[in-house]
């Protein structure tokens, strides 16, 4: 790959001493550079190859860093990143001690706020604006890039219906492409859909009833047009709004026609796009594809089932019930918090709602769960997945604070499924049910077993099990990193000295199991795959506490930090909860 501009393009400074005629050059080479590296050391693609021209002409007409640009996720943000000198170790792109895969406030001074989850751009870029006003400087722009998906969120509504009242320097453009991970959805979806380049919709402009200039829909792929609207809305005071058309995935085939598929595809050979075989090998299922799955199987026989998914029914795997029962699932775009309140509004009329939404994301909704949910007791069922560390998307992404931030709500149920067979039974009791709200987690990933789609079992609700008996020691593993505690027992010397047992249910504790464990063992080791500071371990040290019991207690998960990217079993050895560290754990305490 020859890169004859580029590759003496180590900031935003020396992109400004060339030609505009020889931007077209850079953005060949930029979508180049991108795809060799992505296609090989995988990331999300689509996203970044549809901005190529918008990323060059905002580096090339403002004046960044001191003009504060703003990316909204930052799917979108290579380019960026390439073109403000970080273009040699861009192959380290979402690997343990290297680049983030987002913009990272600590990373680079371009990167002016640090973006993983959608629809902050607006706020974040209004509070420099506000803030630049305060401080007299009149001049400097702050420039939100937003896509079409992420500003349908009410916090993108938020940050525009407060931007419209105060006169800022914000500049907010809409890449509009129709698509995030999954399609856009919703009414707003159909408005923008209206718009044609050069022609803005028929029906009033929004926008300008929000008191922003608006100017467009341009075509995002040409240059002249957006340096042309650059310059005439740099005459405008106060917000405003450029619309720009682009197709994700430019510049390669496969990525343009398959744009779910090429969001972030894996290895794929660079020149045909064609996604590299993984083999004929039979692996054993995405926990997703067992929560989707299973839950088609649960709605064919009763009626009352909803599924919801605020943005994501490919990667919860929501989208086989979209198929099949397209009238009970339902995308509800990138709204969490108005996912769990309308799961909570159906499940007032007695609907059997699964609302299924990563960990991370589920943050976002926490006044709804406590406030919509547990608070009026409503039997709504969250399946959490990304539980747990998630690898190569980093701290914005590890869902490592879920049982945190869940076990001190009353009224919810907290259960941690083992493996794919205790995942679906789980499901299958919460469809039958309940009389709480129910969150139940389980990771990115494939599980371990072939043959688990098994007959269906009824659990009780906060019932563990011994798994191993043992003379010694006891672990309690919490959820899936059963598996890693397996493997730590099976490499152990003395392994008829450890008994394990699976805690099943984080809330409501089995106490009649951890009592027998507290009488009968002097030494407990509890492992998870969350925080430590308020996760399961804590909960079974205040147990042991309040019910004066002696034992040791030694608490194995993730420490009080951000944790950053790499492979999650990279990750794992890190912290400390990967098979190898629990054995060296297990043998300290045995020695």
């Amino acid at each position: 790959m020859a890169l004859r501009l580029l590759q003496n393009i180590n900031s935003p400074k020396d992109l400004k001493q060339l030609h505009k005629k020889d931007l077209l050059q850079v953005a060949q080479e930029l979508r180049e550079f991108i795809i060799d590296i992505v296609a090989t050391k995988e990331g999300h693609l689509g996203a970044s190859l549809g901005v190529v021209e918008l990323t060059i002409a905002l580096h090339y007409y403002f004046q960044t860093p001191q003009d504060l640009l703003v990316w909204d996720v930052g799917h979108q943000a290579y380019g960026h990143k390439i073109l403000t000198g970080r273009r040699d170790i861009f192959e380290t792109n979402r690997k343990l001690n290297g680049l983030s895969g987002f913009p990272k406030r600590d990373e680079s001074e371009y990167d002016t706020f640090g973006v993983g989850h959608s629809s902050t751009s607006i706020s974040a870029a209004l509070g420099m604006a506000i803030a630049s006003k305060l401080d007299g400087n009149l001049k400097k722009n702050h420039i939100a890039v937003i896509g079409d998906a992420s500003i349908a969120s009410g916090m993108a509504f938020e940050g525009l219906n407060h931007a419209g009242v105060t006169n800022a320097n914000l500049w907010v453009i809409l890449n509009d492409n129709a698509i995030g991970i999954d399609p856009s959805v919703g009414a707003l979806k159909e408005y923008l859909s209206k718009s044609k380049i050069g022609v803005k919709p028929k029906q009033d402009n929004m926008i300008e009833a929000l008191n922003f200039h608006y100017s467009g829909p341009i075509d995002g792929h040409d240059f002249e047009a957006i340096f042309e609207a650059f310059e005439k809305l740099e005459k405008v005071e106060g917000p405003k709004f450029l619309h720009i058309i682009t197709k994700k995935g430019k510049g390669l085939q496969q990525a343009e026609e398959n744009q779910v598929t090429y969001h972030a595809p894996g290895k794929f050979d660079k020149i045909t796009g064609e996604l590299l075989s993984k083999g004929n090998e039979k692996l054993p299922p995405k926990f997703q594809d067992v929560f989707g799955l299973t839950l088609v199987e649960l709605a064919k026989n009763n009626k009352q089932i909803i599924g919801i998914t605020p943005a994501m029914p490919t990667g919860s795997s929501l989208k086989y019930m979209m198929k099949e029962f397209p009238d009970r699932a339902f995308d509800v775009g990138i709204a969490e918090q108005h996912a769990v309140t309308l799961a909570a509004g159906l499940a007032t009329q007695n609907k059997i709602v699964f609302c299924t939404i990563y960990s991370t994301f589920l943050q976002r909704a926490y006044d709804q769960l406590i406030h919509d949910v547990a608070l009026q007791n409503l039997p709504v069922i969250f399946c959490i997945d990304r539980a747990g560390l998630v690898g190569e998307d980093g701290a914005t992404h590890h869902g490592v604070f879920d049982i945190a931030y869940l076990r001190c709500i009353p009224n919810l149920i907290i259960a941690t499924p083992s493996d794919e067979i205790e995942l679906r039974n789980i499901l299958y009791t919460a469809s039958l049910g309940l009389e709480k709200p129910i969150g139940i987690r389980y990771p990115r990933g494939r599980g371990t077993k072939l043959d688990w789609q098994r007959e269906f079992k009824k659990l009780t609700i906060g019932r563990g099990k011994q798994l191993k008996k043992g003379n010694k020691i006891a672990i309690i593993s919490i959820g899936t990193i059963k598996i890693e505690v397996e493997k730590a027992l099976d490499e152990l010397s003395h392994s008829e000295e450890v008994a394990h047992y699976d805690l099943g249910f984080v809330k409501p504790l089995d106490e009649k199991l951890l009592t027998k464990i507290f009488k009968k063992y002097e030494t407990v080791i509890t492992v998870e795959d969350g925080v430590i500071s308020g996760g399961a371990g804590e909960a079974i040290l205040a147990f042991a506490h309040q019910n004066e019991f002696t034992s040791k207690i030694i608490t194995l998960g993730i420490p009080d930090e951000f944790i950053e990217q790499g492979a999650t079993q990279e990750l794992r050895v890190l912290v400390g909860i990967s098979a190898k560290r629990i054995q060296q754990k297990i043998e300290e305490v045995l020695t």
